[in-house]
């Protein structure tokens, strides 16, 4: 396939369902670049959600937003619905709400050469605990019930 021209690998490509495609992504470099075609995305959005919602979702002119990044959320709200949530995608979490990756958690894999736990030093030379997945969780959970008690506040006022 690495002869093929660009467009013949496309229309290849076209006729792959979303997940034959996201694997090909990972085949090589220049797959990585065709299979990431915004036309492939869109129609892909098209033929699972319709175009009236391929209409409502689709990525704006001045926005970074890619088509398979809008075609990502929308299966990842359909796989775990809109509400926030903590989902594990291989061995990674991540926090999600309305099915966009709002922040990466960690990995209960342990990764060669990587330490499970390196303590950090600050300038005071004192070491830091390291957090593991759930102190993230408690972590993040504080920071959203904080942000929750000024936006009632902000409405009360």
């Amino acid at each position: 396939m690495e002869r093929l021209p660009s467009d013949i690998c496309l229309k290849i490509f076209c006729f792959l369902d979303h997940q034959n495609l996201a694997s090909a992504l990972q085949v090589c470099r220049k797959w990585k670049v065709l299979g990431s075609d915004n036309t492939l995305w869109c129609n892909l959005f098209r033929e699972r959600w319709g175009v009236d919602e391929a209409a409502f979702f689709a990525p704006q002119p001045l926005e970074s937003t890619s088509w398979k990044h809008v075609y990502e959320t929308q299966d990842r709200c359909d796989r775990v619905g809109l509400g926030l949530k903590i989902i594990k995608e291989g061995g990674d979490y991540f926090l999600v709400h309305q099915g966009k990756i709002q922040r990466y958690l960690g990995s209960r894999i342990k990764r060669k050469g990587v330490k499970e736990c390196e303590p950090s030093t600050t300038s005071n030379h004192v070491e830091e605990p390291c957090r593991g997945i759930l102190d993230k969780i408690l972590f993040f959970l504080g920071d959203l019930e904080a942000a929750s008690a000024d936006a009632k506040r902000g409405r009360l006022l």
